[in-house]
């Protein structure tokens, strides 16, 4: 879809009256409809994560010694070493784990986050991050309460990031009417590719078949959970 803009009725507008999980960044348009009814808002730890690399990068640590920077992305990295670990388990089996390995890892976090809250001035790269922390803090640790949930965007963020760095190469499209075909199509591209088919060989397969479609549910067996195709 396309929108001029990030407004929180852009996104309101494309949920609809959706309920359950909404995961996303600390973008301020997000907060109001992560606060509905029916609406658990879920944060994403690879955010957090950067907050600190950036403190790291500005502050490097003096020889032989380790910074709150330092500190945290390892204990933030022992989270993702879980994550990687049970990758391939199911829901059950990964929320079970969870429980048993990445709370306590998230206790030890919590823990060191308020002491370092106290000994570290607001202002400055560090501090940032710790703020960042805290205030997302429970929408960061609600991922160990379903092993349907992930532990950060990343998913979401690699699939538009083909045409995120598109759009700065094509300097987008030329008008509104533009980019919204370019929408569409790039919709139709990142499903095919999330459903494992070949974005090429589907769109063949669809603009080949779609002039013969008769009725909606002709229509609907070339969507890319329906259509017959070898997968990538």
């Amino acid at each position: 879809d396309y929108a001029s803009s990030r407004r929180t009725d852009v996104a309101a507008s494309l949920l609809g009256d959706y309920q359950g999980y909404l995961q996303t960044d600390d973008y301020a348009g997000y907060h109001r409809i992560g606060q509905q009814e029916g609406i658990v808002a879920l944060g994403c730890m690879a955010h957090a994560r950067r907050k600190f690399i950036d403190a790291q990068k500005v502050s490097p640590s003096p020889k032989g010694k380790v910074s709150k920077a330092d500190m945290a992305i390892t204990m933030i990295k022992g989270l993702y070493a879980i994550e990687a670990s049970i990758k391939e388990q199911t829901a059950a089996q990964k929320h079970k784990i969870r429980q048993e390995k990445s709370r306590p890892q998230l206790n030890k976090l919590r823990a060191w986050l308020d002491k370092a809250l106290q000994q570290t001035l607001p202002k400055g790269k560090t501090g940032e991050a710790l703020a960042y922390l805290d205030k997302n803090w429970d929408k960061l640790t609600v991922y160990i309460s379903d092993g349907r949930l992930n532990i950060d965007n990343n998913p979401i963020e690699n699939a538009i990031r083909p045409f995120a760095i598109g759009r700065k190469n094509w300097l987008f499209s030329d008008s509104q009417r533009g980019a919204k075909a370019s929408a569409m199509l790039y919709s139709i591209i990142e499903t095919a590719k999330a459903n494992e088919l070949e974005p090429y060989a589907y769109l063949r397969t669809v603009l080949t078949r779609l002039p013969h479609c008769e009725t909606v549910d002709d229509i609907e067996k070339l969507l890319p959970e329906n259509i017959e195709l070898a997968v990538i």
